[in-house]
């Protein structure tokens, strides 16, 4: 009727296919969103396992070879941002060997990133797991992190961690060994 492609109310199939493909990227994208929502949220309810299960579901969609691999770096930025993340919730549910193990895999990521994202990227998942190590109350741990961070090339994001904070505040006499300049 009209010109309209609708037949009696049906849609051509092609035009099926289109929605319905359009309808499981929304879906991808938003289970993407609320993993990662889900995750801080549960984080800042104290509950660190669930932070970590939800991360993990993150990590796992970034860590294919399409995704980040030497031969593919489209993700990698993200894959180091989720490891990061994930490193962060297991050293905050007192896990640090399994938060330790995370880092490595976001700093292999980190190697594979694009280098126009990779200071910020970086800068990101140092800052995290610093932050973490930082409130589980292992400062030394917090600062080694902080300053390997600063060597790596992070941009100025990760200067807003507390280790940071705590290095500026020192008087430059005072400086203790895990306080200074690498």
């Amino acid at each position: 009727m009209g010109g309209s492609s609708h037949r009696c109310g049906r849609r051509h199939p092609l035009e099926t296919l289109v929605m319905v493909a359009a309808c499981a990227l929304a879906m991808t994208s938003c289970a993407s969103d609320s993993y990662q929502v889900a995750a801080m949220e549960a984080s800042d309810g104290g509950d660190q396992k669930a932070a970590t299960s939800l991360a993990k579901k993150e990590v796992a969609r970034f860590s294919t070879p399409e995704q980040c691999s030497p031969t593919s770096t489209v993700n990698c930025g993200t894959l180091a941002l989720a490891y990061g993340t994930l490193a962060g919730y297991q050293i905050l549910d007192g896990d640090s060997t399994a938060g330790e193990g995370s880092f490595g895999r976001a700093k292999e990521a980190l190697g594979m990133t694009d280098l126009e994202n990779r200071a910020s990227a970086t800068a990101m998942v140092y800052r995290d797991v610093s932050e973490a190590f930082w409130k589980v109350g292992d400062q030394a741990r917090a600062i080694d992190v902080f300053k390997e961070g600063r060597s790596a090339g992070a941009d100025k994001y990760l200067y807003m961690s507390s280790a940071a904070q705590f290095i500026d505040q020192q008087p430059t006499g005072q400086q203790t060994d895990s306080t200074l300049e690498p």
